[in-house]
This record gives C-alpha cells, sequence and structure tokens, in this order.
C-alpha cells in the first residue's frame, strides 16, 4: 500500500507515530516560511505541515503544488499546540510533520472548487462527475447508498430472503411505460428490451418454489425524466409466497424503521406507519403520496359552494366536477401580489383558477364574523352565512385564509394538492428532520384512458382484485379495487406493490378488460400463463426505491443527486456524450437503417 493510514482517521492517539499518507490536496496555505496542505482521501482529510529547516526537500517539492494534486507524504503526528486546534474536524486535535513528499499525479486546474460547497451548474458536474464525487457531500451519499444497500441485504438475508439476479435482456412487455429495445444481431428484426421491472421473473420465481426473493434491481423506463424520475433507477425488488397484504406492510414497516435508526438516527421515524385508502388519501389531500408532516386538509365544499350565485361553482358541479378548499393559517393578511402568486400556481396544476376567502381579524370567533372582515371575490356572489359555513367546513378561523379550487375532480385535486405543499413550505410546517412514512391502500385496479379510449392496468396488470369485486371485472371495471399498496413518505412515492394473481383464469380476464385478445395474451404473457398451470402459490410483493430512500435521508428534492453516475433531466449523459451516433458497420451488423427525417 502506498499509505500506512487514512488522513481521516489520524486522531492524538496517534501522536509520536510516524505515518505515510496518500491523497489530494485539499487546501494549501503558503505561510512564507511554512507551508500547510489538508491532505484528503475517502475517510476526510488532515493538516500536514511543511518546514525547510525540518524537511528541505518536501518543502521545494511542495512549493509548486496546487489544488487536487496527489501527494504522498510520510510525516510524523503530532499534537496541535494549544488554542490552534481545529474542533469542526476529526483530525482537528492532530497535525502531521512532513518530513518526505512525491508527487503522484498532477492536476489541472479544475472546472469548480471542490473544496468549496458552491451552486455549480449540474451540467458541469455531470460533465465532471468524478471531480463532483471528490467533493465531501457526494462522497458522504456515495457511502450512504452503500450502508443503505448493505443494511438492507444483511436484514432480508436473516429473514431467510435469497438474492437472485434476473436477466437484463428479456422480452418487450406491457409495464407502463415504454420500453428500451436492444436489436438482435443473431436475429435481425428482433428486438430485446431492458426490464422496466422484473415483475414477471419474480412471480416466476414464486413458481419455482424460491418462496422469499430479493435483488437489488437496475430498472429502465423510456420516459419523459421529473426531478424525482429517471430513465434508469435501482430498487429493492422482493417477493414473498404464502403472503397476505399485512404480511408484506410490516416488513417494510419494520424495515425502513430499523434502518433510518441505524443509519441516520438523527431522523425521527413515525411508528406505527398509518394505512390510508387511496380514496380517503385523495379526498384528504388531493393526492395519493400525501405529506403527513402538517395538516392542511382539504374538505369537499360542493353542496355549500352550489348554494351561492356564483357560477364558477355551478358549473363545475353541474358538469360532474367538484369544489374543495383548505384553511391556511394565519395568512388571512395576504396582499394582492401574494394572492395572484397562489392564483398562478393553481393555473400551473390545471385549474381555471383560484378562489380565496381572506378573513381579517385575529381576535374575534367565525361566529360573529362581520362582513367588513371579509376579503373575496365571491363576496358578491354568497351570503356572509354562506361564507361562514365554508370557512368552518374547510377549518379555518378569524384571520385564515381559504383556498378554493372548482373544475373537474382530477384537475381540482392536482391544483389544491399543489397549493397544499406549497402553503406548507411558506409557513414552515414540515419538521425535516421528520420521516412520516405511510402505506396508501385500496387502489383502484383499472384506470379509464379518454386517449386510447380503453381501460388500463392503474398499477400493472398483474395486480390482484380484491376478492369481493372479481365478479364485476368485466361488468363494472372502474370500480373495482385492487389488493395494492404504495409506501409514501413527505409526498415522495417510496415503493408500491400488489397482491399477485396467480391463476390463468383470472388473470386471463384481467388482461382481456385491459383490450388483450388472445393471441395477444399468449405472445406477451404466455409464459407466466403456463407457469400458473403448474400449481404456483399465492404471492406478493413491493418494490422500494432505492434513489427515493435515499433522497429522503439525504434532504434532497433532485434524484440525480443521489446516483453515483446519472443523466440529466433530458436523460442526456454529458459525461460520456450519450447517446450518441454509433459506426455505420455496427448498423449495417444489425440490419438497421436509420431515418434521417430526409436531411
Amino acid at each position: 500500500m502506498l499509505k500506512s493510514i487514512a488522513c481521516g482517521k489520524l486522531r492524538e492517539e496517534h501522536s509520536g507515530q510516524v505515518v505515510t499518507l496518500a491523497g489530494w490536496v485539499h487546501r494549501r496555505r503558503d505561510h512564507g516560511n511554512l507551508i500547510f496542505i489538508d491532505l484528503r482521501d475517502r475517510e476526510g482529510l488532515v493538516q500536514v505541515i511543511f518546514n525547510p529547516e525540518k524537511a528541505p526537500n518536501a518543502h521545494k517539492i511542495v512549493e509548486d503544488v496546487r489544488n487536487e494534486w496527489v501527494l504522498q507524504v510520510t510525516g510524523q503526528v503530532e499534537t496541535r499546540p494549544e488554542g490552534t486546534a481545529n474542533h469542526e474536524l476529526p483530525t482537528g486535535y492532530v497535525e502531521v510533520t512532513a518530513k518526505t513528499a512525491v508527487v503522484l499525479s498532477k492536476s489541472k486546474t479544475p472546472p469548480f472548487y471542490v473544496n468549496e460547497v458552491d451552486d455549480v451548474d449540474e451540467l458541469v458536474r455531470l460533465k465532471y462527475r468524478y471531480l463532483d464525487l471528490r467533493r465531501p457531500q457526494m462522497r458522504d451519499m456515495v457511502i450512504l447508498r452503500h450502508t443503505v444497500v448493505k443494511f438492507i441485504r444483511d436484514y432480508l438475508d436473516k429473514r431467510d430472503f435469497l438474492e437472485v439476479e434476473t436477466p437484463i435482456l428479456i422480452k418487450s412487455t406491457p409495464e407502463g411505460a415504454r420500453d428500451f429495445l436492444v436489436p438482435s444481431r443473431l436475429y435481425p428484426g428482433k428486438f430485446y428490451a431492458l426490464p422496466q421491472s422484473p415483475q414477471q421473473l419474480k412471480q416466476l420465481l414464486m413458481a419455482a418454489g424460491v418462496e422469499k426473493y430479493f435483488q437489488i434491481a437496475r430498472c429502465f423506463r423510456d420516459e419523459d425524466p421529473r426531478a424525482d424520475r429517471v430513465v434508469e433507477h435501482t430498487q429493492l425488488d422482493l417477493e414473498m409466497s404464502f403472503v397476505e397484504e399485512e404480511d408484506i406492510l410490516s416488513l417494510v414497516e419494520d424495515l425502513y424503521t430499523d434502518l433510518v435508526r441505524s443509519i441516520v438516527p438523527e431522523k425521527t421515524v413515525m411508528k406505527p406507519f398509518p394505512r390510508l385508502t387511496y380514496a380517503d388519501s385523495m379526498e384528504r389531500y388531493g393526492t395519493e403520496k400525501p405529506d403527513l408532516r402538517f395538516g392542511l386538509e382539504m374538505s369537499d365544499i360542493s353542496d355549500i359552494a352550489n348554494q351561492t350565485e356564483f357560477k364558477v361553482f355551478k358549473s363545475a358541479i353541474s358538469n360532474g366536477g367538484i369544489v374543495k378548499a383548505f384553511s391556511a393559517p394565519n395568512c388571512g393578511d395576504y396582499s394582492r401580489r401574494q394572492l395572484d402568486a397562489l392564483v398562478d400556481l393553481a393555473k400551473q396544476g390545471g385549474a381555471q383558477g383560484l378562489v380565496w376567502i381572506a378573513l381579517k381579524g385575529d381576535q374575534d370567533s367565525l361566529e360573529t364574523l362581520a362582513e367588513k372582515q371579509v376579503n373575496s371575490p365571491i363576496s358578491r356572489y354568497a351570503t356572509l352565512d354562506q361564507i361562514k359555513a365554508i370557512s368552518k367546513t374547510a377549518g379555518a378561523q378569524v384571520g385564515d385564509l381559504v383556498l378554493i379550487v372548482a373544475g373537474p375532480i382530477t384537475a381540482t385535486n392536482v391544483a389544491l394538492s399543489l397549493l397544499r405543499t406549497e402553503m406548507g413550505k411558506r409557513l414552515e410546517l414540515a419538521d425535516p428532520n421528520v420521516l412520516h412514512f405511510a402505506f396508501v391502500v385500496d387502489f383502484p385496479l383499472f384506470e379509464w384512458s379518454d386517449t386510447d379510449g380503453r381501460w388500463d392496468a392503474a398499477h400493472h396488470a398483474f395486480t390482484m382484485p380484491k376478492a369481493e369485486y372479481v365478479g364485476n371485472l368485466e361488468s363494472d371495471p372502474g370500480n373495482v379495487i385492487a389488493e395494492c399498496y404504495d409506501l409514501v413518505c413527505n409526498g415522495l412515492e417510496c415503493a408500491s406493490g400488489s397482491i399477485r394473481i396467480h391463476t390463468r383464469e383470472l388473470q386471463e380476464r384481467v388482461l382481456k378488460v385491459l383490450g388483450y385478445t388472445r393471441d395477444e395474451i399468449e405472445q406477451r404473457f404466455g409464459q407466466l400463463l403456463t407457469a400458473f398451470d403448474y400449481g404456483t402459490p399465492p404471492h406478493g410483493g413491493i418494490a422500494p426505491g432505492l434513489d427515493r430512500l435515499l433522497m429522503l435521508l439525504m434532504d434532497t428534492d433532485n434524484i440525480r443527486d443521489v446516483i453515483v453516475f446519472p443523466k440529466t433531466q433530458s436523460a442526456i449523459d454529458p459525461l460520456f456524450n450519450a447517446p450518441d451516433f454509433v459506426e455505420e458497420e455496427q448498423l449495417n451488423d444489425l440490419r438497421i437503417k436509420v431515418d434521417d427525417g430526409g436531411k
């Protein structure tokens, strides 16, 4: 080894020892006679002193050294003189007096400062990701990612799970997003697909008798990326035989609770995880992934709104829509500029607009509210009693601001949920050190696609309908509830899973509701259906996203901050400049011609 100890592991008990260090120059300070270098490796950094009187050759060598050069230094560890200790560093009570120095590698001036926490353009960070990963916060991410994965493996191993690797090159199957396709050279015109998830494969493992399976799985989806979604991600894939829904939820709850408490004990986990039905979550929070660290719950005020003379309310309700509201505490004095900003936010969420009721004052009760205390665009169309009733239903008090959206159910929920999240941030209602996990259960099995004019699987095509709804699959698919569940936390969807269908007859019925013909069913799902013919146990599973978990543990809303080599939000890899063109010879081998659009 080129070093005898890591830079970041030196402590006072090493005083007097001669050590050999190797690492990067984190910072260099020339004090005329003495040169101080903070030498950094993966474990941290330590101060090294180069004294020309004690080690002239070493001092001469480091006169030209600059940040990010790689050095090997041999020297004696000494306790820092009284009053010079750096209490913010674990190594801050010692320093190394250099005896020899060797330059192992030189560095150009980096495109950004590795030793400073600056806001660097993300494209630059990703282009020079190997430099970005040297920064302490990114180094900590890599270590945390390793620690989390190791904890998961050890935890599941102790509970008799087997880690099984499944293929990356598989057949294109419908999973909810576009597949990445891989052309076959040996079989021209045919394609493999990269897995969106190992869904059918893990079900086949249950048919094979594995019983308890997991995998740290790489998954690929050719879809438009978002802040919390990328085209390739990592998930804990988990499947169990002979289980019911509660068995899986209890396992995941214990896993996440123990993981957080062991690895990031400064975070508070709310346990037990509450169970919300999908319908209840949408009614109260307007989303299936609510942030439960604060209230601001929504209320349906359609009945009261329909009694007013406000045409926007009446039109929304008569067209099958809804009017919902929530109260923002102590915001009744918002300025017109602040209110206009909220209107714009509601429109970004898909609403036609936003109605507010500002309740002025700070002492009167809602019952004694006077008209002069009300500031609202609906004051001319609603009586004072109706405004009081709306405010009371929304949970408002005098001094609060009631925010109201009217329109189609989905658009109303989306817009009001966006407003709820924004007000939670503005009012600092969410404790950043709290992880408020919850399970959302009882999702619909199907959802109607207006674009395609057919039913789609709300989760995926292999989800078990609840027993009491099986008889209504064909006659009333829109009201069928599934044995499906999500794990959510602080406004993020962290995992999704279900009890699976395990019989051919029921699986074929579901696929037919989804519009597949008999030939398509056999072509796309034949391998799974055939397995069902040979005695497949009841089974279910869940797939927690590893990247989303790390986002929560590291307090970031950018998923690319927790992936070692991510793509950009536009699915570009600046480091390798991918995707890129390939040689004509490669295309010829694959018998592929590229349509250049007539250029």
